[in-house]
């Protein structure tokens, strides 16, 4: 009897590792939304009915994907973190996290789930998702602690902990543009950049002003549109794709349906206009920057500084990249074509400083990946250190990418 219930057992988890392996995969792809347990049943070749009996409800599903996923990046920040020096901790765990999607994309291993999506859950899944989520991030921001980061406050620690984990999550964006078997190179390259940032040496931290007021919209026309986006945006970071619903949407801008759907024909379309807004935005702080005068780097580092200010102004933020996973793939694929224009961009300027020698010889493509991770990120920062001011942001989370993340 003994030997049945052992291989019942064995049969359940094995069962139930297929329906989660599954399951990361749609969520990856399509995010809370998509993911529906019919969907997940079709994938492993079940019944909706039988994939109940291992989960009751779509959000216990997909909160055990993330939590699978929290779970495996616990693991490696728990091996880093034994290497006895900072950058040893910050080399084995971004070697150890490659690694881990190298396997994945190989198949020989599972993939790890995205946590992007993690507000469109409903409690109190997004609740234990979330505790777990902050239990790893407290354990990853232990990387500072050497007698050298004394002096480094603590919300500037977690600052730093919230963009590297940024870095790790962007990847899977880009690493698929490289062979699986490169992505030993581009760990090397990733740690070039966050151990020496993009300065070089005899280049100081000394970012000129872009004034948002450059930035932002202007006209009433323009004012009113950009109003509109501006608190849509607003609310999808904040609630995520499924949690950003009409009437909500509505309320926040006090606008009634109608007047909603007078401005666009779905909510898919609203997203769409969101990430166009950003676009348009990151590419005017772009092109200001660059009839700066002065090198490269300090274009490259006057453009970071101000899009990180822009993101927690009154103008700001701009679009998460997590509403992507919300949109139909074609959709998808043009926005993040308009992203690859804005971090092709970064990369031009970026070999360009190379060149003049205002800027270290970095990877440019990463290096612009990285970049863009950066400013995506900080739309969070506030949820991280509720008290820095948008004046203060780019030294506290621009500055530790662009000369070193250990850099005091």
């Amino acid at each position: 009897m003994a030997q049945v219930a052992v291989q019942s057992t064995d049969r359940f988890e094995r069962k139930r590792e297929a329906i989660l392996d599954a399951s990361t995969r749609l969520l990856n792809a399509q995010g809370v939304k998509g993911l529906t347990l019919g969907v997940a049943a079709a994938a492993v070749g079940l019944s909706t009915t039988s994939v109940t009996y291992y989960f009751k409800r779509k959000d216990d599903l997909a909160a055990a994907v993330m939590l699978r996923g929290i779970a495996a990046l616990h693991e490696i920040v728990g091996q880093a973190l034994a290497a006895p020096t900072p950058p040893q901790r910050l080399h084995a765990l971004l070697d150890l996290y490659l690694g881990r999607m190298r396997k994945a994309e190989l198949g020989e291993a599972p993939p790890l789930s995205l946590l992007s999506d993690l507000r469109a859950l409903s409690m109190p899944q997004r609740g234990e998702v979330s505790a777990a989520y902050l239990k790893m991030f407290r354990r990853l921001r232990q990387i500072f602690e050497a007698p050298e980061f004394d002096g480094l406050s603590r919300g500037r620690r977690t600052a730093r902990t919230q963009m590297l984990l940024a870095q790790l999550f962007w990847a899977a964006a880009w690493l698929p543009k490289y062979d699986p078997d490169d992505y030993g190179r581009v760990c090397e390259r990733m740690y070039d950049i966050l151990i020496g940032g993009l300065a070089a040496p005899s280049s100081l931290w000394a970012p000129q002003p872009i004034p948002v007021a450059e930035v932002a919209a202007r006209g009433r026309t323009e004012m009113a549109r950009e109003t509109f986006l501006m608190a849509a945006t607003r609310l999808i970071n904040a609630r995520g794709y499924r949690g950003a619903s009409v009437d909500k949407i509505s309320a926040e801008l006090n606008v009634t349906k109608g007047s909603f759907y007078h401005h666009n024909d779905a909510k898919d379309d609203l997203v769409v206009a969101c990430f166009d807004r950003t676009f348009e935005v990151m590419t005017r702080v772009q092109r200001l920057a660059l009839t700066l005068p002065g090198d490269q780097w300090a274009r490259v580092s006057s453009a970071a500084a101000a899009l990180v200010e822009y993101q927690l102004s009154e103008h700001g933020p701009l679009l998460r990249s997590s509403a992507l996973s919300a949109l139909p793939e074609s959709i998808r694929h043009e926005m993040v074509q308009h992203s690859d224009r804005v971090s092709d961009r970064f990369a031009s300027m970026i070999s360009d400083g190379i060149a003049e020698g205002s800027i270290r010889p970095v990877d440019p493509f990463v290096a612009a990946q990285m970049l863009n991770a950066m400013v995506n990120a900080c739309a969070e920062l506030t949820a991280w250190v509720p008290d820095v001011s948008s004046k203060a942001a780019p030294a506290v989370f621009a500055r530790p990418l662009l000369m070193g993340i250990f850099a005091r």
